[in-house]
Order: structure tokens, then C-alpha cells, then sequence
């Protein structure tokens, strides 16, 4: 990289640390959306403090958003000198649950090696605090920059981003004529350039069946038995017809480069009491069962087709089971994304990982979706990557950890980037 610019970058290695360290203390747990404000305040004083003018957002009336769990998102940004492009860093703040299995203090941040420790820390509070060093370092060693540079820290990603991007790009916020290019800082790896994500449709279906006494179960109908039929013709001829299917986009791992379906829950009958009652059961034949699923499709693949195809397992089962009958309840769905690899972000980004790291970059394509999908179909905003430190395969597992060395190296990169579009 430049010479004037890599200084800038190596002199806030322990700033890097600092920053992400401290990220990863404020547990912003989603569900139910703890600390987002906190953290808003912490981002929010850190970049005003680097000359950011910056804008604390409550998605009033999004899913989730509540008095006691309000959806706060964060929008800082920095004018150039001269008229110019802007580019925008969006990161998540929110993190998933703990769960079990760690080793270390999950809130704790702990520096140990090359390694900080933590929920969040490489889903994504290390390219979080990447974009932010890169920001700062780019404007002090480019005073005189053209364009203009945001950092947003948004809510939710982690339960659909629809109190956060989707929630900002409904108003305006990633509209062409305002934002040019976004870098998405999700853990992809350091030499990695993720175009976009398959498309995902989600979806409830219930099985209906008729009540009685579970010592007579022949004066009922079991709706857990049709749903039972429904899970073997899925099985038997769903799975494989999906299994035939693979896409020309690069997703990552190759598994995923096929289409797929995963059975998320199941419940049917009455409500079971909690573990360790010593309630019984009610003895009663299920008349209603539901599963949700989470059909997962290729950019080859139509949305209607694939919902299409659900309903061909259901009727089939139906013309062979008297008495069946289902709903089908659509949750949540998303359309495949890609960004040309001709992108004016992707050509800089591309130049910058060869520069920085001395190798080719690789393309990917995320085998699920993140904000991009709102960027591109609500802002349509095509001129977007994702692209930050951090290995995809530790997101969400015990001991999440994130590399210094990695932040310190996309760091440099995303200022390469500013370099090339602003400098």
C-alpha cells in the first residue's frame, strides 16, 4: 500500500485492539436486543471525537422494537473536501445468543496472542472496529479527500436487519444519490470478496387432524401421523430433486452450492409441560401440528417455483390420505443477490487484497443472507460487497475469536479502498 498510508494504519494497532475489545463488552444480545443503545453511545463518541457527524436512529415501529428493547442504529459520516462519491461501512451490532461450550468469558474481550476472545468478535465486532481505524487512518494521512465516508452500526441482522438496514434503507439512507459503494465488514477471510447470498424462503406449515381421547385414538385423527406422511415425501422426493440442483455461483463451503432444506421445528399436539414437571401430558390425539421450514435457493431458481414445489409434496400426500388437509403460512422470504464482478467496489476491493496481502482475491457467495439483500432490493443499491477480517466458520461457536493481525490487514485494505475511490 501506499507508503503515506500504512503508517497510519500500524500506528493504531493498539487503538484496534482497544476498540474491538471494548465492542465485545457491551453484550448486545439479540434476542431480545439488549445494550443497543449503549453501544450507539460508545460509537457514537468515539466518532464524533474523529470529526464524523453522527446520527443516533430508533426504527420506531420495526419488528422487535419495544420501550424496553428499542432498536437503536447508529449513522456517522465525514465530508470531503471536495464533491465525490461516498462510501459507507455497515456493520451489526447486535450478537447471538451465548449458548454452551466456552472456555472464556464470552463479554470478557480477551487479548490472548493474536487472538480477542468473545461473542461478536468475529460476527462482527473486529470489522466493525476494522472499518472504523481504516476510516480514521484515511482521513488523517487524506485530509483533502473528495466524497464523503459513513460508518453505520445497525440492529438486528441476526433476526432479519429489519431494525436496522432494511429499516434505514426505507428511508432514504443507502439511496443512490446519496451512498455509492458499501462495504458489508461480515468475517468472509482477509482475502475473500463476497458478491452476495442464495435466497432463503421460510415458511409454516400445519397439518390439521380431530381431538379425542388418546386411550381411543381411532375416534380422532392424528395430525402428527399426516405430518409424519408429509416428512417421508419430503424425504423421499423433495431432498433429492434438490440435491440435483447446483448453482454457478461461487457459494462457500461447496455444500451449499446445491439447494437445500432444513426442517428449523416441529411441535404438535398440546403444549407439553416444563422439564422436570411432574405434570403429565394431556392424553389427547393432536389435531394441529406445524413445522417451519427454511428452504434455502439458488439465483437459478425462482422464488414461486420453490414455493411451488412445497405445495406439489403436500397435495400429493393429501391425494393418498383421506381426512388430510394443511396450511401453508409464508414467514419470511428473500431473493438471491449478486454484484457483478465488474462493480467499481469489487474492481477496488480486488486491487487492494492483491496489494495488501500479495495474493489474488477469491470470490464467494454466502450459502445464507445478511443486509446486503436490503441494500439491494430496497436502496437498489447494486454496488455492494461484503468484505471483512474474521473466519466465516467461527460465527455463532464457542470461543468466537478474532485475528489482530486479520483486522490490522483489512484494515489496510478498506483504507486502500477509500484510497482508490476518495483520495
Amino acid at each position: 500500500m501506499t507508503d503515506d498510508l500504512a503508517p497510519h494504519i500500524d500506528a493504531r494497532r493498539d487503538s484496534l485492539i482497544a476498540l474491538a475489545r471494548d465492542l465485545i463488552r457491551i453484550p448486545t444480545l439479540n434476542p431480545p436486543g439488549l445494550n443497543y443503545r449503549e453501544i450507539c453511545d460508545y460509537l457514537a463518541a468515539r466518532l464524533a471525537a474523529s470529526g464524523f457527524a453522527v446520527q443516533l436512529l430508533r426504527a420506531h415501529g420495526s419488528p422487535g422494537d419495544s420501550d424496553r428493547h428499542p432498536r437503536w442504529n447508529l449513522v456517522a459520516r465525514i465530508e470531503g473536501a471536495r464533491p465525490g462519491d461516498c462510501v459507507h461501512f455497515n456493520s451489526h451490532h447486535d450478537v447471538v445468543e451465548v449458548g454452551h461450550g466456552w472456555t472464556r468469558d464470552p463479554f470478557g474481550g480477551e487479548l490472548d496472542g493474536d487472538r480477542i476472545y468473545g461473542r461478536g468478535a468475529c460476527d462482527m465486532k473486529g470489522g466493525l472496529a476494522a472499518s472504523i481505524i481504516a476510516a480514521e487512518a484515511f482521513v488523517a494521512a487524506r485530509p483533502g479527500f473528495r466524497g464523503a465516508i459513513e460508518i453505520s452500526a445497525t440492529a438486528d441482522e441476526e433476526s432479519g436487519g429489519f431494525g436496522g438496514v432494511a429499516w434505514l434503507a426505507e428511508r432514504g439512507h443507502f439511496a443512490p444519490d446519496r451512498v455509492q459503494h458499501v462495504i458489508i465488514p461480515e468475517p468472509l477471510h482477509k482475502d475473500r470478496i463476497c458478491l452476495g447470498h442464495r435466497g432463503v424462503w421460510w415458511a409454516e406449515i400445519e397439518t390439521h387432524g380431530r381431538i379425542a381421547h388418546g386411550s381411543m385414538p381411532f375416534l380422532g385423527d392424528s395430525a402428527i401421523r399426516h405430518m409424519g406422511a408429509v416428512l417421508a415425501e419430503i424425504e423421499d422426493r423433495l431432498y433429492p430433486l434438490l440435491a440435483s440442483r447446483q448453482t454457478a455461483m461461487p457459494v462457500v463451503p461447496p455444500q451449499a452450492r446445491q439447494s437445500t432444506l432444513n426442517i428449523n421445528s416441529i411441535h404438535g399436539g398440546e403444549a407439553e409441560p416444563e422439564p422436570g414437571s411432574t405434570a403429565l401430558p394431556a392424553p389427547c390425539v393432536a389435531d394441529r401440528c406445524r413445522i417451519v421450514i427454511d428452504r434455502r435457493f439458488l439465483i437459478e431458481e425462482e422464488l414461486a417455483q420453490v414455493r411451488a414445489e412445497m405445495i406439489e409434496v403436500l397435495d400429493r400426500v393429501a391425494a393418498r390420505r383421506p381426512g388430510f388437509s394443511y396450511e401453508i403460512r409464508d414467514l419470511f422470504s428473500v431473493r438471491p443477490t449478486l454484484t457483478d464482478r465488474g462493480a467499481p467496489i469489487v474492481r477496488s476491493t480486488a486491487a487492494a487484497i492483491e496489494r495488501v496481502l500479495g495474493r489474488v482475491a477469491d470470490y464467494v457467495v454466502s450459502p445464507g443472507t445478511y443486509d446486503q439483500k436490503h441494500i439491494d432490493r430496497i436502496g437498489r443499491l447494486g454496488n455492494c460487497i461484503a468484505y471483512g477480517p474474521g473466519l466465516l466458520h467461527l460465527a455463532h461457536q464457542p470461543d468466537e475469536w478474532v485475528g489482530v493481525q486479520d483486522m490490522l490487514d483489512s484494515a489496510r485494505v478498506m483504507a486502500l479502498v477509500l484510497n482508490d475511490l476518495l483520495g
